[in-house]
């Protein structure tokens, strides 16, 4: 195949005005500027006032949350959890089959061509959740980085979360091992690799962490968790175990290059220093910490100081219909406001989803940026719109602005996008997959008495 006519924006490496791509198999084989050669019998594809940029890689997720957006709306981090636990206690295979299935196309929608999903909550005798959203991105299209989360911290002994959505230490470790065993595939193509995250330090004890990061680096797999979200984390860190978030995580040996954190909004200056030294990445969550009233992480100054950032869209509930796309506009924006106009550009905001994110899931070698020998993971956006041509920079336009129509999105050199249509899926039937997944969890929380925390707007 070959894209021919476009404003390549590469990532890595010099932006072509006018230039094309040329695929082989599901690889770049060619990225160059100028007229395509005459290939005859090669597809071709028209860019004509499109930006072809690498496909956006999403580095934290919930898919398991679309089936509950819109509740707990004005609450904090710890308030929202302590909603929501009871209602996602009662989720089965079905629910989160039909939750990814919404949650994955949405994000290729905006772009996606990789993402990640912590998924920590597994209800005893609900089927297997895991292969569920598996089966999903299969379905979807999209490179897919399950990671494995769990929590054993429940109220009884401590924890935030109710002793109903907590597993055994040694159920999880054995049901983790199995996952990896089951579906990491470390191929340079591969669709589909496994993480190891316990969910939070507020949930998940010390032992599992220190377990969990002995498991992964056994299978050669990354860790992930969430972390320094919150001030109220902060203080149960300190209360609890006389450290700061990351302090704590350095203690059980959870800083390095095989590791990324979710959020990191309350970072000091050494905790800072310390992700930097040690490799260790963050994913940025804009739209999420803003909706929780969480604060601004420190993007500019992490990556001034050298640490690796990629962008994630959070779990849909606490980041309704978020766009990954958009999400680039929402941490330049909020960098900015904190730090002043120059603190992000359009094209550092582009490298967090994009370069940013593959070096998070150690794929920076495969993904993330447009060159000869990496997968043909390619998003075209259309920017030259009645109102859109009106910028004069193609990446402003894709980033300052509202998300731009994609013309396409390649996953391997495979359409799963085409003039903003999925093409892998019906994609009406997508959304209503989503639509019975929020009505079926729904009708089971209330099944299991948990009323208040599901109540919907009259007629929905």
């Amino acid at each position: 195949m070959i894209i021919e006519n476009v404003h390549v924006a590469p990532v890595r490496g010099p932006e072509i005005e006018s230039g094309y791509l040329r695929i082989e198999g599901d690889r770049i084989a060619e990225v160059a500027a100028g007229p395509a050669p005459d290939l005859p019998g090669v597809p071709r594809i028209d860019g004509t006032g499109c930006l072809a940029t690498p496909g956006l890689v999403n580095t934290h997720h919930h898919l398991y949350q679309w089936a509950s957006q819109g509740l707990a709306q004005d609450a904090t981090l710890f308030e929202w959890l302590v909603a929501l636990y009871q209602v996602w206690a009662a989720m089965d295979a079905e629910v989160v089959e039909g939750a990814a299935t919404a949650g994955l196309s949405w994000l290729a929608l905006s772009g996606c061509t990789t993402s990640s999903d912590h998924h920590y909550i597994f209800p005893k005798g609900r089927g297997d959740l895991l292969a569920a959203e598996i089966e999903a991105a299969r379905a979807v299209g999209l490179r897919f980085h399950p990671a494995r989360g769990s929590m054993d911290l429940g109220e009884s002994k401590g924890g935030l979360p109710p002793d109903v959505v907590v597993e055994e230490l040694d159920d999880i470790l054995s049901a983790t091992a199995e996952a990896v065993d089951a579906y990491q595939d470390p191929s340079f193509s591969s669709m589909l690799r496994v993480a190891v995250a316990p969910c939070s330090p507020f949930s998940a004890s010390a032992e599992l962490m220190t377990e969990s990061a002995v498991l992964a680096r056994q299978k050669g797999v990354r860790l992930h968790t969430h972390l320094a979200e919150t001030l109220d984390e902060e203080e149960h860190c300190q209360e609890r175990f006389g450290l700061r978030p990351l302090d704590y995580m350095l203690k059980l040996g959870w800083l390095g290059p095989d590791v990324w954190f979710a959020h990191t909004v309350h970072l000091s200056d050494a905790d800072i220093g310390k992700l930097a030294a040690t490799g260790t990445g963050t994913a940025h969550c804009p739209s999420s910490n803003g909706r929780l009233g969480a604060g601004i992480a420190p993007v500019s100054e992490l990556l001034r100081r050298g640490a690796n950032v990629g962008i994630g869209v959070d779990g849909n509930a606490s980041s309704e219909l978020t766009p990954l796309a958009g999400e680039m506009r929402q941490a330049l924006l909020f960098q900015r406001a904190r730090y002043g106009p120059d603190a992000l550009t359009a094209r550092q905001a582009l490298e967090l989803a994009t370069l940013g994110g593959a070096r998070n899931l150690g794929r920076q070698d495969e993904l993330g940026s447009l060159e000869p020998g990496k997968l043909a993971d390619i998003a075209l956006w259309r920017v030259d719109g009645p109102f859109t041509a009106a910028v004069a920079d193609p990446v402003c336009a894709l980033v300052f602005g509202p998300v731009p129509p994609l013309a396409r999105v390649l996953v391997g050199g495979r359409t799963v996008v085409e003039e903003g249509e999925l093409r892998t899926l019906a994609q009406d039937e997508a959304g209503r997959a989503g639509v019975r997944a929020h009505r079926r969890l729904t009708k089971l929380a209330q099944e299991r008495g948990f009323t208040a925390a599901v109540q919907i707007h009259p007629g929905h």
